[in-house]
């Protein structure tokens, strides 16, 4: 029989009536003649509600027990679905991260997947049960247990996927799928019924948070079809894969945006050898990633460096670069945080000409100022100030018809 895994999120499994529902989902997908792993991420709001009284105890926590904390939330979202899903006849074990055979490096609270040994679930399957497997967290070497970080149950459910050389992995949600903007932003938006790779993972870290880039780019590095859907009905959802038809009507495949933005800028900078790296290496120590780069034309030795972090890093960033501005003799250093990005993504941009004159044409009229532009082979990103993005999303759309289907 085929290996199905499938992978449901917090608000799938968010209290018991969900989590029959997700037990009942299950047995169908048992019934239709596939051996079944299944993923679960923990109970709603409960990882928040944890890393809440971990507060309450100290605002610094040893990684290595707040890790340990964090993956209680999964292991009881686990044990109550396979008890949901003997309930109803059909036999099933749950398995915790390690017990999967998921085995991880010691980067606490964002830990990557080393390898996964499958033996523990192949037993299992082959024993006729249903294995509900703990996501979001594996073991070290040392038997410490880690979490994956944001994503991390997507991770898990591609990572054990690929391993068990599965048909595909599902990922159930509580939307239909991949959608062409954000459907609370534009009314017209839709559900896409593929998207590639490519495609997704540009989503992905341009703010879609229908999945995490993390997991898009495993799937794509072993070339595991990835179904996203929703719990809550039987819509199809938008299937990743490697194949899609590049001759497409409209080249632009989805709008993305994301309010998670802060620039900051060195002004007056000296445009010699080594300063980039005598900015960014300290930068990159701090665990700060650093998103859009722009250098302005030097003149008479002097530049300006802007570039562009999560918004939620700005405070610490600032006090890393400050020191550093200060030291290469720059004349200041100033940022902003009240700034979003929007992004038009699609593989068939990269031959075809006037899709970046159509956007700029599109936000000019609007009256929105860009800060900052961005570009890949399939993609073009714009900074906006934060309180127009709404507009410009829906204003894309609309450019660029992706209300047709």
């Amino acid at each position: 029989m085929p290996i199905i895994v499938q992978k449901y999120g917090g608000s799938s499994v968010a209290d018991i009536e969900k989590i029959k529902n997700v037990a009942r989902r299950v047995a169908k997908s048992r019934d239709a003649g596939n051996q079944m792993v299944v993923v679960v991420s923990a109970m709603g709001d409960t990882t928040d509600d944890l890393i809440a009284l971990a507060k309450k105890i100290t605002a610094h926590p040893s990684g290595r027990e707040y890790d340990l904390l964090l993956s209680t939330g999964e292991l009881v979202s686990c044990t109550l679905l396979a008890m949901a899903l003997d309930s109803i006849g059909y036999r099933a074990v749950s398995l915790s991260g390690a017990q999967a055979g998921i085995k991880t490096d010691t980067e606490y609270n964002r830990a990557h997947i080393l390898g996964i040994d499958p033996k523990r679930v192949v037993n299992e399957l082959n024993a006729g049960n249903i294995v509900v497997v703990a996501g979001f967290q594996g073991i070290t070497q040392d038997q410490d247990v880690t979490t994956l970080g944001r994503g991390g149950s997507d991770t898990t459910a591609i990572a054990l996927a690929i391993s068990l050389k599965a048909k595909e992995c599902h990922i159930y949600t509580d939307v239909d799928g991949v959608f062409t903007a954000d459907p609370r932003l534009v009314a017209e938006a839709h559900s896409l019924s593929e998207i590639n790779y490519e495609e997704m993972l540009e989503m992905a870290n341009c703010g879609a948070r229908v999945m995490h880039p993390r997991a898009v780019e495993l799937g794509q590095m072993y070339n595991m079809p990835i179904l996203v859907a929703c719990t809550f009905n039987e819509k199809p959802g938008t299937l990743i894969h490697g194949g899609k038809d590049m001759e497409v009507k409209n080249k632009v495949t989805g709008i993305a945006h994301d309010m998670d933005v802060a620039k900051i800028m060195i002004v007056g900078v000296p445009d010699r050898p080594g300063i980039a790296s005598a900015i960014f290496e300290p930068l990159a120590t701090a665990g700060i990633s650093v998103d859009t780069i722009v250098q302005n034309a030097s003149i008479e030795n002097i530049t300006d460096l802007t570039f562009t972090v999560a918004a939620g890093d700005l405070d610490k960033a600032m006090k890393v670069v400050m020191p550093i501005a200060e030291s290469i003799k720059a004349r200041d250093c100033i940022s902003n945080s009240r700034l979003g990005k929007i992004s038009i993504i699609g593989a068939g941009m990269q031959n075809t000409p006037g899709y970046a004159a159509r956007m700029f044409t599109t936000l000019s009229e609007k009256n929105i100022n860009i800060h900052l532009i961005t570009t890949s082979e399939i993609r073009i990103t714009c900074i906006v100030d934060d309180d127009r993005v709404s507009e410009a999303v829906r204003a894309l759309h609309r450019a660029f018809e992706l209300e047709k289907p």
